[in-house]
């Protein structure tokens, strides 16, 4: 058994406590998607908090290279985190420039050791910033397949205002610190790269389970709404294409064109709006009586399956 191995084990047996060289340190789990594999991979990290937020270091205990982990959440930003017996997504955010130093001296201070990891290496330890999503509560809970459905539909329309807004602040902040001479500086930074790709994954996993799950069920039981089915598949392709080229433009983040970026990203906004505003006309009234979480149906008792 591997030594993170045994931490891990260890860690989930006992609420979060461990016992060696990590005795009385803050300890999280850290559970990453393969960003060859798309396997998961977990590992433990020491911590240290900044408000709300966790802040964690790839320092590969000083190495020369970054730690897989880092690779992965560069990849899939979205990771699972457990601190005690709590578990919770969050998305992995680099920290950049000023903000970087700014948290590595908040660091060192709560753990010293970091800075010996970073003089015995030429690369820069990346600060990553995890940060927990919001929970919005809405109206109450969820009780209807339509209910989680337009549950779904407000977090991705919320999620497209919240990129555009950081596309457009990082705009601003580029013409404040642009002289009459001064070229624009490049690329988009870190934070709208990963909260972008999150929108991506979690939207292409959405249409995704609906395509293999959802959309056959209802063709099956309803089939006055196999045209409006045939649409909405049609519609997630023409969707997936823009996200396509919206991914491909973050691949080049520190030299992409940020008024690119809005151009595309408000291309997907149009046809994601169109699709969900129809989806939610086709579908609410069958969805509407249809209870969530399903519910199992009753096992046969003794002598019911017989003639």
């Amino acid at each position: 058994m591997s030594f993170n191995h045994s931490v891990i084990e260890e860690f989930r047996a006992n609420g979060g406590k461990v016992g060696g060289p990590f005795e009385g340190g803050d300890l999280l789990l850290l559970t990453t998607t393969g960003a060859k594999s798309g396997r998961e991979h977990t590992v433990p990290l020491g911590y240290v908090r900044d408000g709300d937020l966790l802040l964690v270091v790839g320092s590969a205990g000083g190495a020369d290279r970054h730690p897989a982990w880092y690779h992965n959440l560069l990849a899939h930003p979205v990771v699972r985190v457990e601190i005690g017996t709590e578990v919770f997504e969050a998305i992995a955010v680099p920290a950049e420039g000023a903000r970087r130093e700014r948290l590595f001296e908040q660091v060192v201070r709560a753990a010293p050791g970091f800075a010996g990891y970073q003089a015995g290496t030429a690369r820069t330890l990346p600060v990553v910033v995890l940060e927990r999503p919001s929970l919005d509560a809405g109206e109450g809970p969820v009780t209807t397949l339509g209910g989680k459905l337009v549950q779904i539909h407000t977090w991705l329309r919320a999620q497209l205002r919240n990129l555009r807004a950081e596309a457009e602040a990082h705009l601003a902040e580029r013409a404040a610190h642009q002289g009459p001479g001064d070229p624009p500086a490049p690329g988009l930074g870190m934070q709208i790269r990963q909260h972008c790709l999150a929108f991506c994954q979690g939207l292409e996993s959405h249409h995704t389970g609906e395509d293999a799950y959802i959309f056959p069920a209802l063709a099956s039981e309803h089939p006055h709404l196999r045209d409006a089915l045939d649409r909405l598949r049609a519609e997630h392709r023409t969707v997936a294409r823009i996200q396509g080229e919206l991914s491909a433009l973050l691949a080049g983040v520190g030299v992409a064109d940020p008024r690119r970026f809005l151009a595309e990203l408000d291309r997907l906004s149009e046809e994601l709006t169109a699709h969900l505003d129809y989806e939610e006309e086709a579908l609410l009234p069958v969805l509407t009586g249809i209870p969530f979480p399903p519910v199992a149906p009753e096992p046969a008792a003794a002598g019911d399956s017989g003639p």
